[in-house]
């Protein structure tokens, strides 16, 4: 097994500090974030997971443009464009009194799309067989961010209301642009020739691998985020549980997903064993989501429930970036990374949505079941391009070699 080298460490470690960093801010109102919106005058369950999800559709717009933008004028000015956008969606968003407010504040955040660039930039970083560790080292500052936003959410907003957590998060995005260019290293930029904005970005938008990854990553985050909008209000409604201890129940499970997640990277570094592992998650996501539903007032079986959902979540986040880095060519990663993270934050608006209407018409045990039901469609389409992803390795390589 190839060790990281000083370079790739330090590459991982600082990288996955910058994205947590913006990932932390995004997460940090997800806890709390349907239980007080009730509170404002024009709240409906629609509004209120539209405001969860909203940050989606910007990250949809752009996430390609600037994936593509990283890939001619290199990862970090894109990167910082990103970050700034950012930051300017959260003051909007603190200054605002209504959901509408926010909705439009979350919608200039999702523009600040850097996930696709910042994930090229830490493919650039590394060696191929080395990618599923940095993936894995990134994926784990991911769940810690998680762990520590649920953790933290909750008495922050008690403190500064939620216009101090939409503040906080544009700090956080400004801290991340400074550990950005005083700490993450520089790669040797592989600039993308002038034919990549044409046939080659299509050929690989449209590769069949390509597309499975992309639609996992789109069922993963739309599952998420419809569930957290069903999750704050089963433990405080139903479990009679205070917001300020919901942390009770996600510090153990965040730490069992950790160590799973641990556990597991290992079996990351061949295309075959991820696609396994990508499987099994699925199944897993779908299990986790029942449990939701029939947990009842248990908090035992709600915490089970949580463990696997948030295990195989981890996981995920770990195992389809570096499927999508290695199968894409290096002079277009950045398109590549675009593409996937678009994919992803269309899942989040879309769950959003989605987990808004199931709130409003069947309550918030038919939010978990619709969502368990969603992965029915999911389970499908891995299985049955795990075939084709691994044929297409073995016959053509890298998605520019093959055929169109």
């Amino acid at each position: 097994m190839s060790k990281l080298s000083p370079l790739e460490r330090r590459s991982a470690l600082t990288l996955a500090c910058v994205i947590s960093l913006r990932l932390f801010g995004l997460f940090l109102i997800m806890p709390v974030f349907s239980l007080y919106a009730q509170r404002m005058p024009d709240a409906t369950p629609w509004l209120i997971g539209l405001a969860l999800g909203v940050y989606g559709l910007g990250q949809v717009l752009l996430q390609i443009p600037l994936g593509l933008l990283s890939d001619r004028i290199g990862r970090k000015p894109a990167i910082t464009f990103g970050l700034l956008v950012f930051a300017a969606g959260g003051l909007v968003a603190a200054c605002s009194h209504s959901l509408l407010g926010i909705v439009a504040g979350r919608a200039l955040q999702g523009m600040g799309a850097v996930a696709g660039a910042g994930t090229a930039l830490a493919a650039d970083l590394t060696r191929e067989e080395n990618r599923g560790k940095v993936m894995g080292i990134i994926g784990v500052s991911i769940g810690v961010a998680f762990l520590l936003a649920l953790i933290l959410g909750p008495p922050l907003e008690a403190i500064g209301g939620l216009s101090g957590l939409f503040g906080a998060t544009s700090l956080l995005a400004l801290a991340a642009l400074v550990l950005l260019w005083l700490i993450v290293p520089t790669p040797e930029r592989q600039k993308a020739p002038a034919s990549a904005a044409f046939g080659s970005v299509l050929s690989m938008l449209g590769d069949g691998r390509m597309l499975v990854l992309n639609g996992s990553v789109f069922f993963l985050h739309m599952l998420l985020t419809a569930s957290f909008v069903g999750l704050p209000l089963l433990l405080a409604d139903r479990l009679h549980l205070p917001v300020d201890r919901h942390w009770q129940l996600y510090l153990p499970v965040m730490v069992i997903a950790a160590l799973v997640m641990g556990g597991c990277l290992h079996r990351m570094r061949e295309v075959a064993q991820s696609l396994r592992i990508v499987a099994v998650c699925v199944v897993a996501i779908g299990l986790g989501l029942l449990g939701f539903a029939l947990s009842g007032d248990h908090l035992m079986a709600l915490g089970v429930a949580a463990a696997v959902f948030f295990s195989a979540f981890n996981l995920l986040e770990a195992a389809l970036p570096s499927l999508v880095s290695r199968l894409a060519p290096a002079q277009l990663r950045g398109a590549a990374m675009g593409a996937y993270s678009t994919s992803q934050f269309l899942g989040a608006f879309v769950g959003g949505a989605v987990g808004g209407v199931a709130l409003g018409r069947v309550g918030t045990d038919g939010v978990f079941f619709s969502a368990a039901a969603l992965t029915l469609l999911w389970l499908p389409l891995v299985l049955l391009g795990a075939r084709r992803i691994q044929g297409g390795v073995a016959a053509s390589g890298p998605v520019a070699e093959a055929a169109p």
